[in-house]
C-alpha cells in the first residue's frame, strides 16, 4: 500500500480518538510517530495489519510489544542527532519574550515560553513581557497549560513554575490610543508604525532592569538585536507567506504599473499568482520595509545579528519552502518549532464554555465554525450578508464575532435560526472548538494561527481572507496543500486588503459555498482526508524524535551557547 494511502487510512481510523479529551496521550502520540515514520518496506508486524480491521487498543499493544518506550528514539525519523549543550550552567538561563501587543501574537509567544521551559526544565526559565492590560491574555494562556492533561506533566509544571510575567508601561498618549487600550485587537485604525516606535524606550528599560540572558522578540521590535543580549526573532507567520512577501518586494517592477496580478518569483510548482488588490498594503506602497533603504537596512542588520529565527510551523507542512527559507542570507538559522499549541490538551472541566456545551448537542461533523481572528473587521453590510447566507445554508454553525464590532443581526434572524446556530461575541476557546467532533468545517480569515490550528485538528477550511498576508496564505491552503477552498470563487468579485476596494460577498454565495462544502461526498470530505494526513504529521513533529522537537532542542542549545560565549567575552 502506498505511504500516503496507508497513512491516510490510519489517520481516518484514529481521528475520532484524537478529539477525545481523556485519551491516553502518551500512547496516542507514539502511534502517530509509528504511522508517520514507517517507510516501505513496512515492518512485518505493521504491514500485516489493516487499519479498518485493527482497533486502537490492539495497535497500542502491538507497539508496546514491538517498540518499547526506550526504543522510540530508534525510529527512522528520530535518528537526527541532537546538538550537545555541553557543560551545564550553574543557573537557569533567563529568556524574556517580547510579543507585539495583539492577542494573536501574545498567545503564541506564551506557548513558545512554555515549550522552552518544558523542554529543558533544569536549564530554562522564561518571562513574557507585556503591558499591564495584556497580562490577562498571558494568564489565560498559562491557565490553559496549567490545567492541561489534568494539571500534570512538564508543560503544566513549566506554566506554573518556570514562566513568569513582566510588565512595562504602555505610552497610550504617544501611541494615539485612549487610556486602557493596549491591545491592537481593541484598537481602531491601522497606524501601527508609530505605535511600535514608542514601545522602544519602555522595553529597553525593562531589559536593563531584568538583565536577561537572552531575548526572543517579535519581528515588529527589530531593535532588540541591538541591545547586546543574545536575541532570537520569532516569526508568527508561515514560511510560505513570509517568503512570498520577501520575493515580491524584491521584484518591485513586477508589482508596479498596470499589472492586475503578480507571480511569486522563484517558487516551485504550482505557480502562485496573486491579484494586486490582494497584496499586503506595504507591497502596494512605493516604499516598504524591503525597499526603504533606511528601514530595510536596519531590519536586515538586526536579523543578521540574531542567533536565528523561530517559526511556528513544522517542516513537513511547508517542506519545499522551508528549504528555500534556509537559503535566506539575513537569517543565520531557521528553527521550525510548531505547532506550539499542539501538546495542549483541553481538560474536561465543569467550567466548559457555553459554546462547547452547545457543540455537545450536535451530531459529529455537522457544524460549521466561523471566526475571523482578533484583528480583522468586516463592515456591517458584509456581516448582514454573512448572517443571511448562514441562515439560508441550512447548516448548523458556531460564529464568533469580535466584541469591538458592536454588530446587531438582522431583525428576526436570531429567532429564525434558533438552536441551529450560535453567535459568540468576543473570545472563544478556538483550540477546543476545532478539537470537538461536531465541527465539520472552519471558515477562517487565513491568519497563520488559525490555519495551523485547523491543520493540527484535521478540520478542512473555507477561506475568507481580509488583510495583511492572509490572501497569500490562502494560496498555500487551497492550491498547495489543498485542504480547503475559497468561499467566494475566483472571478466572482473583487477582494482586497483595502476595505474600500472590496465587493460584498452576497448571502447567496455564502449559502451555496457552505452547503456544498459540508454535503456528503463533496469537496469538504476530500479536503478533510488530506488535512487529517497533515494532522498526523503535525503530531509526529512535536514529540521526541520529530522535526519540531529537534529544532526546539537546537534552538535552546544555540541560545545557551550564545549565553556562554557572551559570559566568556565579558
Amino acid at each position: 500500500m502506498a505511504v500516503a494511502t496507508y497513512t491516510a487510512a490510519w489517520a481516518q481510523a484514529l481521528q475520532p480518538l484524537g478529539k477525545e479529551a481523556a485519551y491516553d496521550k502518551q500512547h496516542f502520540y507514539r502511534v502517530h510517530i509509528v504511522l508517520h515514520t514507517a517507510k516501505p518496506p513496512w515492518p512485518s508486524w505493521l504491514a500485516a495489519q489493516q487499519p479498518q480491521k485493527l482497533d486502537y487498543t490492539h495497535l497500542v499493544q502491538l507497539i508496546d510489544q514491538k517498540l518499547p518506550e526506550d526504543n522510540v528514539h530508534k525510529l527512522p525519523r528520530a535518528k537526527r542527532k541532537m546538538a550537545s549543550c555541553g557543560k551545564q550552567p550553574s543557573k537557569k538561563v533567563h529568556i524574556i519574550l517580547f510579543p507585539f501587543f495583539g492577542t494573536s501574537h501574545i498567545r503564541p509567544f506564551t506557548d513558545l515560553a512554555v515549550n522552552l521551559a518544558a523542554a529543558r526544565p533544569n536549564d530554562i526559565r522564561a518571562t513574557v513581557a507585556v503591558t499591564p492590560a495584556n497580562v490577562a491574555v498571558v494568564e489565560s494562556a498559562l491557565s490553559s497549560w496549567r490545567s492541561s492533561s489534568g494539571g500534570g506533566g512538564p508543560y503544566a509544571h513549566a506554566a506554573a513554575a518556570d514562566v513568569a510575567i513582566a510588565t512595562y508601561a504602555f505610552p497610550a498618549v504617544e501611541a494615539g490610543l485612549p487610556p486602557g487600550v493596549e491591545n491592537m485587537s481593541d484598537a481602531k485604525g491601522t497606524d501601527e508604525e508609530s505605535r511600535i516606535a514608542v514601545m522602544r524606550p519602555p522595553q529597553e528599560r525593562l531589559v536593563r532592569e531584568l538583565s536577561p540572558d537572552a531575548v526572543v522578540t517579535d519581528l515588529h521590535f527589530f531593535w532588540k538585536a541591538c541591545l547586546g543580549v543574545p536575541c532570537v526573532s520569532f516569526n508568527l507567520g508561515g514560511v510560505f507567506p513570509t517568503l512570498a512577501m520577501a520575493r515580491l518586494a524584491s521584484a518591485r517592477h513586477r508589482v508596479d504599473g498596470d499589472a492586475k496580478a503578480v507571480t511569486v518569483p522563484g517558487f516551485p510548482a504550482p505557480e502562485i499568482r496573486i491579484p494586486v488588490t490582494e497584496l499586503p498594503e506595504f507591497l502596494r506602497m512605493s516604499q516598504n520595509v524591503y525597499t526603504d533603504p533606511g528601514r530595510g537596512e536596519q531590519t536586515v542588520s538586526a536579523l543578521r545579528s540574531c542567533i536565528g529565527q523561530a517559526m511556528n510551523t513544522f517542516y513537513d507542512l511547508e517542506h519545499d519552502y522551508c528549504e528555500l527559507y534556509k537559503e535566506v542570507g539575513y537569517i543565520r538559522r531557521a528553527y521550525f518549532v510548531g505547532p506550539l499549541s499542539l501538546p495542549l490538551v483541553p481538560p474536561a472541566s465543569r467550567d466548559r464554555s457555553a459554546c462547547l456545551e452547545w457543540l455537545d448537542t450536535k451530531a459529529p461533523q455537522s457544524v460549521v465554525y466561523l471566526c475571523f481572528g482578533s484583528l480583522a473587521t468586516l463592515p456591517e453590510a458584509q456581516l448582514n450578508e454573512l448572517a443571511l447566507g448562514l441562515e439560508a445554508s441550512k447548516a448548523a454553525f458556531l460564529w464568533v464575532v469580535r466584541a469591538a464590532e458592536g454588530w446587531t443581526p438582522p431583525e428576526g434572524w436570531t429567532e429564525r435560526v434558533g438552536d441551529r446556530g450560535m453567535l459568540v461575541r468576543g473570545w472563544a476557546p478556538q483550540v477546543a472548538i476545532l478539537g470537538h467532533p461536531a465541527v465539520a468545517a472552519f471558515v477562517t480569515q487565513c491568519g497563520w494561527n488559525a490555519v495551523l490550528e485547523a491543520v493540527t485538528h484535521g478540520v478542512p477550511v473555507l477561506t475568507w481572507p481580509v488583510l495583511f498576508e492572509q490572501f497569500i496564505t490562502e494560496r498555500l491552503v487551497t492550491e498547495v496543500l489543498r485542504v480547503g477552498e475559497r468561499l467566494w470563487p475566483e472571478g466572482a468579485g473583487v477582494r482586497s486588503t483595502r476595505s474600500d476596494e472590496c465587493e460584498l460577498v452576497p448571502a447567496a454565495a455564502v449559502a451555496q459555498a457552505v452547503a456544498r462544502f459540508v454535503e456528503p461526498g463533496g469537496n469538504g470530505e476530500r479536503a478533510r482526508r488530506r488535512i487529517q494526513e497533515l494532522s498526523v504529521e503535525a503530531r509526529a513533529a512535536v514529540v521526541e524524535g520529530g522535526s519540531s522537537h529537534h529544532d526546539l532542542q537546537c534552538l535552546i542549545d544555540d541560545i545557551m551557547e550564545a549565553c556562554r560565549a557572551r559570559v566568556a567575552a565579558a
